[in-house]
């Protein structure tokens, strides 16, 4: 390795910290938005979803998504909410967390240890990290299926005030 291959290396690590640093703490959702090939937006949890994403310094993450106009269950002990009540509140809840790492100065993976999705568990779910201003940006580096087509996400979030 080359003195400037060494230097080209020293220089990635610490802008990976850097990113590692700035993402530490607790973020709110702020907007959810996906966008299709042909340039349809959708807002999968509503106009104003909720939520919150947690990076913690020994490395780990934790976040949990919602629509804002979750409706209240019959009951107020989960155990006894019915079946198609839990089954709503399902598809409008998106939760998982485990261990995270900033592979480059542009990219975070979240290597998911529990989750709702119980698919997503022990597969890395990877997102392309922009910061702008007081606003941390998470999306999808390239288009997936979601939502019956191929779409990129965008998930905005900003420190609580």
């Amino acid at each position: 390795m080359t003195t400037d291959d060494h230097a080209t290396a020293s220089s990635e690590r610490k802008a990976c910290e850097e990113v590692r640093n700035k993402l530490l703490g607790a973020w709110n959702l702020v907007s959810y938005t996906a966008t299709s090939t042909d340039g349809q937006v959708i807002h999968p949890l509503g106009p104003r979803p909720q939520g919150l994403i947690v990076y913690t310094p020994d490395g780990h993450m934790s976040a949990q998504l919602c629509r804002g106009d979750r409706p209240h269950m019959g009951s107020d002990r989960l155990e006894e909410a019915a079946t198609e009540e839990l089954a709503q509140a399902a598809l409008t809840y998106v939760a998982y967390g485990g261990p995270f790492h900033v592979a480059d100065p542009t990219t975070v993976e979240h290597h998911v240890a529990t989750s709702i999705f119980p698919n997503w568990v022990g597969r890395p779910q990877v997102r392309t990290v922009t910061f702008e201003d007081e606003l941390l940006k998470l999306s999808l580096a390239t288009p997936t299926r979601l939502w019956g087509t191929h779409r990129t996400a965008e998930l905005t979030w900003r420190r609580p005030r």
